[in-house]
């Protein structure tokens, strides 16, 4: 069996990252996802489709995206069902993801994003080595090819 789905859209809202009782991070979000057929004379449709994630990819998501963000999406269709407030049954269908990734260009807030945390982290250390303080190797005309 194979249950595998991959969307890209847009963010509806803000995610929120919430812990769970055992607290596990996870967040729902909505990704508007535009139909490839238009008919003419009409306005392309759009499809809003419901994603969970869960533990790292929770994070990630709340980390770096927001409303209007656009993200690929990949993981597989899960469908709960439950009862409402009036005793009828009722499904509901979201997008448990598996992996997440960016698409399109950077928007203003989420480069605000990256650049604080660039900032936070400890640059890379280097060595200002001075050209004199290597060997030169000679070319070696003796090769075996």
């Amino acid at each position: 069996m194979l249950n595998s789905i991959c969307i890209v859209g847009r963010f509806v809202a803000d995610p929120e990252l919430r812990m769970t009782s055992t607290n596990t991070p996870v967040t729902t979000f909505t990704v508007a996802v535009d139909r490839d057929f238009v008919k003419a004379g009409e306005e392309r449709q759009t499809d809003f489709l419901d994603v969970v994630a869960w533990r790292q990819t929770a994070e990630f998501v709340t980390k770096f995206f927001r409303k209007g963000s656009l993200i690929a999406v990949q993981g597989s269709l899960q469908v709960r069902n439950y009862e409402d407030k009036n005793g009828n049954k009722r499904k509901a269908y979201e997008i448990v993801a598996a992996n997440v990734s960016f698409c399109g260009a950077k928007q203003s807030n989420t480069a605000d994003r990256f650049e604080d945390a660039a900032a936070a982290a400890k640059p890379a250390s280097f060595s200002n080595a001075e050209p004199g303080e290597f060997e030169e190797i000679e070319p070696d005309d003796d090769l075996p090819f």
